[in-house]
């Protein structure tokens, strides 16, 4: 088995909500929306994802997104990957195309990495040719996950670093690595 991401309507619903039930509502802009909910709403929650990512029933200055699941060699569901299809002016000068975050149990062996580059080749098949992504100054692990991964800082402001990564030059390795 290799890592892989899969659309969360798709994994198993029982090992997404234990991963959702993971996170808090906010870590350092990542933003969980499903974070106390029970299996019911859970299940509501994971349906309007569906929806989300074919553009149906989106709220007005909402964007075609896929939430992905992070699934790692040996099965575990271990991260949570945000793919918004295009930016709106709110994204563009803000949290951009992608955020994930990565299970605590999980996190500093590589996951955020392999996860960011199976992203970035998903982003690429939808013709997104340079992905916005932004990260808080408080969390350099993140941004040092977003430079492997080509990122350049467009710009900060006093709390967040915007990067830009070209999604061409590296699509092709990115999913291999």
């Amino acid at each position: 088995m290799t890592m892989r991401l899969i659309e969360t309507w798709l994994a198993d619903q029982e090992r997404a909500f234990d991963l959702f039930a993971k996170f808090p509502a906010e870590e350092t802009g990542f933003e969980n929306p499903a974070a106390g909910m029970n299996r019911k709403q859970f299940a509501s929650y994971v349906q309007g994802l569906r929806d989300e990512s074919m553009g149906v029933g989106l709220p007005d200055g909402w964007v075609p997104a896929t939430k992905y699941i992070l699934v790692n060699d040996e099965g575990e569901y271990v991260g949570i990957f945000n793919l918004r299809h295009r930016l709106a002016d709110f994204l563009r000068n803000g949290p951009g195309h992608i955020g994930y975050g990565i299970a605590c149990e999980y996190r500093g062996r590589g996951y955020a990495t392999s996860g960011l580059k199976l992203t970035l080749a998903k982003a690429r098949a939808l013709g997104i040719k340079e992905a916005y992504l932004c990260v808080h100054k408080t969390n350099p692990a993140s941004l040092a996950v977003q430079r492997h991964c080509g990122a350049r800082i467009d710009h900060e402001d006093e709390r967040e670093y915007y990067t830009r990564i070209d999604t061409s030059a590296r699509t092709e390795t990115m999913a291999d690595e």
